[in-house]
């Protein structure tokens, strides 16, 4: 079976000394047709370690970037034992994520039952007539301030160039803003 790269005439090891040979800038059909030989035998290896079609997908995606990455970097010191060194990473990779979920299983059985759960249902009433009122109400420069700010998305730089004001006097006006608004919406008296 020949392509027009000459990349299906060499075995696994040719590849790899191909990919590693071009270092850094990589050798994009060698790369290739290494993913396309070793893809399926990896995804095999997950399916039956893993028993989970989508965590072997994951692990053929991580386990073949890592090899790829580790022949570019020229790590492979042996590239005919090159399947030995992927099935190898396979394994390690599968040891740390049963480790892991292993880890979560236990830290949520200490923990888990602790944690309150949110109840989307129960969202807080927001009062948009008390708001504009609030609003309404604050001095113009902060009232612009925190319309440019949070209506309009706008960054500081670009409210102070607006408005003629320095990014710091922005924030502060910003800051006061808020608290008076904060203060009118609950209800507490504005301080001095």
């Amino acid at each position: 079976m020949q392509d027009e790269s000459g990349q299906a005439e060499l075995d696994d090891a040719g590849l790899a000394r191909r990919i590693a040979a071009a270092g850094a800038r990589g050798h994009a059909a060698a790369e290739a047709e290494l993913y396309r030989r070793l893809a399926p035998r990896v995804r095999l290896y997950g399916r039956k370690h893993l028993r989970d079609d989508h965590a072997a997908a994951d692990l053929v995606q991580q386990v073949l970037l890592m090899t790829l990455e580790g022949l570019r970097a020229g790590r492979l010191r042996e590239p005919d034992r090159l399947v030995s060194f992927v099935f190898g990473t396979c394994r390690m990779v599968v040891l740390e994520l049963r480790r892991t979920h292993a880890r979560r299983e236990r830290l949520l059985g200490i923990y888990g039952g602790d944690a309150p759960v949110a109840d989307p249902a129960v969202a807080p009433r927001l009062d948009h007539d008390r708001l504009q009122q609030c609003l309404e109400q604050l001095p113009e420069r902060e009232r612009s301030v925190l319309v440019m700010t949070f209506y309009e998305d706008a960054p500081a730089r670009a409210v102070a160039g607006a408005l003629g004001l320095s990014e710091g006097n922005v924030r502060v006006v910003r800051h006061r803003g808020l608290q008076r608004l904060r203060d009118c919406v609950y209800g507490r008296e504005a301080g001095p």
